[in-house]
């Protein structure tokens, strides 16, 4: 496509994703107030619906910040906090130092924001009790929760933890958090899922590894909060639910059987088949508020592709766009994630292989450009590579862009990234965006 920069505001493109940012802002808007809920589905996608009814307003007492959500019930399950993680339990999560229980609490104790991701103070707006306990190390200073919610049947609890696991992969309630990995579980409960985020917070990060777990009429949150430099393993989390489940799921059934154990795997995501999840899109230290996505214009490339995936005669093609609608950020901010299917395996390697071979020659054919490689990926069948390149604009102005594409199978994956003042990412995150996006696209039919 032809342009080595997008419009300048007030051109017909920055009109175009105005218009998208403004529909981003609507969908972020509902997914933040907590009006939707998500159900699994096939293919390990999620379907939005309002599963329970009624939303978060202060007309609902579950939701509010008045009188807590345990209701008046004959039901005795996890009636007291006996049931919960304790001290002995806590141990699983790190053996140095010493863990203490800093807050326990039933539903009117409980906050509105107790774990990462949680978008509004309950799953189950119609649960029988919910329960928070807190853990502290002060040697080590990490910390942990364990939060609870007993709804009034199996089939009940299935839907609040579809809505947590949803709550996972669009992460609308944090600051500068990343989802680094995610890993489906087994042995544990009727199912669960554990998730590790990477939270920017000086020169450590902050990683927050939680799982949340099915558990019979219960669902069960475990998060462990810990400093480091890279993402930790699931095995302490993973340790730590299974010793809470089997203090609770005597009385919340969902037991489950075999032996605990955690698998790499993408989290369910209610972004269009083939597209990551907003939580997966790199951390901007100067953009606190979350990515979201919106459907996408495919043709946004630089002057050095001299190609896209309509010229290839691709199969199927699409793009979807993320931005951060409520940040204060240019017109001209976001990143462009498209998937094209081919006929073939060689037919999208072909495909890629030409827009390596065409940005690499890209300096010789255009003298105000300047194009370096930025990385390559050559991993678990994903072969690709990203470039930075700068324009020379004219008046000493430039325009300065990050590219990515990689073939994956039958699909090649494009990215593109415009780099503002003040807005742009690492070599390896954008690198490590473009695996994901690649991982992502084994959806993509």
């Amino acid at each position: 496509m032809a342009g080595s920069h997008r419009a300048q505001r007030g051109g017909g493109r920055a009109a175009a994703r105005e218009a998208r940012r403004e529909k981003a802002r609507k969908r972020n808007q509902t997914i933040a107030a907590g009006v939707a809920v998500v159900v699994l589905v096939g293919g390990g996608g999620i379907a939005a619906l309002n599963a329970f009814g009624g939303d978060d307003s202060s007309g609902d007492p579950k939701n509010s910040k008045g009188p807590g959500d345990d209701k008046p019930t004959d039901s005795k399950v996890l009636a007291d906090d006996s049931g919960l993680l304790d001290v002995a339990g806590a141990k699983a999560l790190g053996s140095t130092g010493t863990w203490s229980v800093t807050k326990t609490a039933d539903g009117a104790g409980a906050e509105d924001h107790e774990f990462v991701c949680q978008s509004q103070r309950f799953a189950d707006p119609s649960g029988l009790r919910t329960w928070v306990r807190k853990f502290a190390n002060a040697s080590t200073k990490d910390s942990a929760v364990q939060f609870v919610e007993v709804s009034n049947d199996a089939s009940a609890a299935e839907k609040s933890y579809s809505t947590i696991v949803g709550w996972f992969s669009q992460c609308a309630s944090e600051k500068r958090t990343r989802l680094s990995t995610s890993y489906l579980l087994s042995g544990m409960g009727d199912k669960g899922w554990i998730a590790v985020y990477g939270q920017a917070s000086g020169p450590k990060t902050r990683w927050r590894s939680v799982s949340v777990t099915l558990a019979g009429q219960a669902t069960m949150v475990v998060e462990h909060d810990t400093n480091g430099t890279t993402p930790p393993q699931p095995d302490a989390v993973l340790a730590a639910s299974a010793a809470a489940l089997q203090k609770i799921c005597p009385q919340t059934g969902g037991c489950g059987s075999g032996t605990p154990a955690a698998k790499i795997s993408l989290l369910p995501t209610s972004e269009p088949a083939g597209f990551m999840a907003p939580a997966e899109l790199p951390i901007i230290a100067a953009v606190d508020k979350p990515w979201v996505s919106t459907p996408g214009k495919v043709g946004n490339t630089t002057q050095c592709e001299l190609t896209d995936p309509k010229k290839a005669k691709a199969a199927k093609f699409t793009t979807q766009t993320y931005l951060a609608p409520e940040a204060k950020t240019p017109t001209e901010f976001g990143l462009d994630d498209t998937v094209a299917r081919f006929s073939s395996p060689g037919a999208a390697t072909a495909y890629v292989n030409l827009v390596r071979k065409n940005v690499d020659g890209c300096q010789k054919r255009v003298v105000t450009a300047k194009v370096s490689s930025s990385g390559v990926l050559t991993k678990n069948g994903i072969k690709g590579e990203a470039w930075e390149a700068t324009f020379d604009t004219g008046s000493g102005k430039k325009a300065k862009y990050r590219m990515g594409i990689a073939a994956v199978e039958n699909r090649a994956i494009y990215l593109y990234f415009p780099v503002l003042p003040n807005l742009d990412v690492s070599d390896s995150a954008f690198l490590d965006t473009l695996r994901r996006a690649a991982e992502r696209s084994q959806s993509y039919k």
